[in-house]
């Protein structure tokens, strides 16, 4: 897998963004596809529409061939084990089961990346407080930790001074703060675990070709999480 990133950060990084080229491919032609995790607590199949707003905004700014099909894999199934990047979302009960924990403690700890966004944009609400409570049963207390705004995750493709703002967090639902920090779990000084307060899937939730209306494009942070899980 090290030896994969290698090749895929200087193919990534040895042209600058306006100078890179889109590329499609399907199954195992493809560098990154995209895998949804599914669980059997909560309500796993959120923001049904930013994974191929994700996807388009790969192909529009990175070299990376990428297959258009998200994929949702249990995350019982084994299966999981092989996805370069695994996408974890909900608002409700996280509790995993056996095979669950099993399989997310054995990707982690082997070179994987799961990108963790809590719908409820809440602190305090129940997805955070039984996900977080797991994260420390399985790896310790003090592994899931706010990483500082100048972490490499911020400028792996795009420049960011910190974690970009969502209108999710100042809108009446959930603890109406902006949370000004992500946290994560790190293994062997890379992040394997992404952990998200800040409802990123639900702003990301929204039909790519609409992007044309917006002043900015919101999912290039989702670019630079992609690049970072892929290459670092």
């Amino acid at each position: 897998m090290m030896n994969r990133r290698a090749l895929l950060r200087s193919a990534l990084l040895a042209l600058p963004a306006a100078a890179l080229a889109p590329g499609l491919a399907r199954g195992a032609d493809a560098d990154f596809w995209f895998t949804r995790l599914s669980y059997e607590s909560g309500d796993w199949d959120v923001d049904e529409r930013a994974p191929s707003n994700i996807l388009n905004a790969l192909i529009e700014y990175t070299t990376l061939r990428v297959d258009l099909t998200e994929r949702v894999v249990a995350l019982a199934d084994p299966g999981m084990l092989e996805a370069p990047f695994c996408y974890l979302a909900g608002r409700r009960l996280l509790r995993f089961n056996h095979a669950e924990r099993q399989n997310f403690e054995t990707y982690v700890r082997n070179g994987g990346f799961v990108f963790v966004d809590d719908c409820n944009h809440d602190i305090d609400g129940l997805f955070a407080r039984s996900f977080e409570a797991q994260m420390a049963e399985i790896f310790g207390e003090a592994a899931l930790d706010r990483i500082p705004n100048d972490h490499p995750l911020y400028s792996s493709f795009f420049e960011f001074d910190g974690p970009p703002r969502t209108a999710q967090e100042l809108n009446g639902w959930g603890d109406d703060l902006v949370h000004e920090y992500l946290k994560a779990i790190e293994i062997d000084g890379r992040i394997a675990v992404l952990y998200s307060n800040k409802d990123y899937g639900c702003e990301w939730d929204y039909d790519f070709r609409n992007k044309r209306f917006m002043v900015g494009d919101n999912t290039r942070f989702a670019v630079n999480i992609v690049v970072y899980a892929m290459t670092a």
